[in-house]
């Protein structure tokens, strides 16, 4: 028996859901001016309900930019141009641009209401044809603004996090705990966490998962320091944490990245600790930073080029209408065992 297909939505399913004429999406989408904010509203929700996004070669004629996408960053310039991670990141989502003759747009601002105003600067101007969100808070307010603008959109970050936008994530709590176990296992049970910004909602995620992943070893210490994620800031926490004498001294200590870890690594030479004989280090987001250090670090490993790779083609997805909305993990962060880890002495 063969099956029925299903009608495709069109611009004239989504003006009748709304109570409007055809031109009148035309101009909610087209961001052109005739329409009040309220009809406006009333024509993206219908959309959305319908699951409906206009076409790709329409928006081209029409006028809007679809050879540019949008990249808000929330961190200082000095920070971002040392930290690995965004590097491969940027890298993986500039090699699918270049398959689409796309460029990428980045700018960096200082805090979210400075991105908000600045995603809405760039729709409204027709700038870019789309935008990538990273960095969620709890309760973001970038949520409701893309909806209300009918901005298309990928949300990097937890489905926990990003109210319903196309979101793509990695399984940071599944990770953390697989570090904390890992660590436990070796024989370590005073085990510390140096994270990232307390803001960020996938910062909140693995504090919330090292401290249940603690709780469940009963672990006979457990410390987290939330930090910016600079080498100095990771620096001040390891030098904090380390000079406790024991038992109030940690054996292990868990990094939220790369750039911590080494100068974790520089402190412990620096107190005349050796590692891993008198501390363990993990790193999070492997990188070469990670292959250079001696001893080698260990590190929760991914394919960040391949993860910036595949929110790119989630964005073109959802510019075009293709992509369903939904939320997209790819595989988690996997343990690489290296000479910074061993049993406690």
């Amino acid at each position: 028996m063969t099956a029925t297909p299903t009608p495709r939505v069109t611009i004239k399913d989504v003006a009748a859901r709304a109570g409007v004429s055809k031109g009148a999406v035309s101009l909610a989408f087209n961001h052109k001016p005739g329409l009040s904010e309220s009809t406006r509203d009333r024509i993206f929700r219908a959309a959305r309900e319908l699951g409906w996004a206009p076409n790709l070669t329409a928006r081209t004629l029409a006028g809007s930019r679809v050879d540019v996408v949008g990249l808000a960053v929330c961190r200082p310039a000095r920070v971002l141009g040392l930290e690995p991670w965004y590097m491969e990141f940027v890298s993986g989502v500039e090699s699918v641009l270049a398959e689409h003759s796309c460029s990428l747009l980045l700018r960096l601002v200082r805090n979210l209401d400075e991105e908000v105003g600045v995603q809405a600067s760039w729709w409204r101007g027709r700038q870019i044809g789309g935008s990538i969100l990273v960095d969620f808070r709890a309760d973001d307010p970038r949520v409701g603004l893309v909806e209300r603008l009918g901005l298309p959109v990928v949300a990097v970050g937890h489905p926990s996090l990003t109210g319903g936008l196309t979101s793509v994530w990695t399984d940071d709590a599944t990770a953390v705990t697989e570090a904390v176990r890992y660590l436990a296992a070796l024989g370590h049970r005073r085990i510390a966490r140096v994270g990232g910004a307390a803001a960020l909602g996938h910062t909140a995620i693995r504090t919330a998962a090292f401290d249940e992943a603690a709780g469940a070893l009963a672990l006979a210490g457990a410390w987290q320091v939330a930090t910016d994620f600079s080498g100095d800031a990771g620096a001040r926490a390891t030098r904090s944490l380390l000079t406790a004498a024991p038992p109030d001294r940690p054996t292990a200590i868990v990094y939220d990245n790369d750039i911590m870890a080494v100068a974790g690594l520089s402190v412990a030479a620096e107190m005349g600790l050796r590692v891993p004989e008198d501390v363990s280090l993990l790193a999070w987001d492997d990188s070469q930073l990670c292959r250079l250090t001696h001893p080698t670090l260990s590190a929760m490993s991914h394919d960040v080029h391949g993860f910036g790779a595949e929110v790119a083609r989630t964005l073109f997805g959802v510019i075009t209408g293709d992509e369903a909305a939904g939320s997209h993990p790819v595989p988690t962060p996997v343990l690489t065992p290296r000479g910074s880890t061993a049993p406690p002495r």
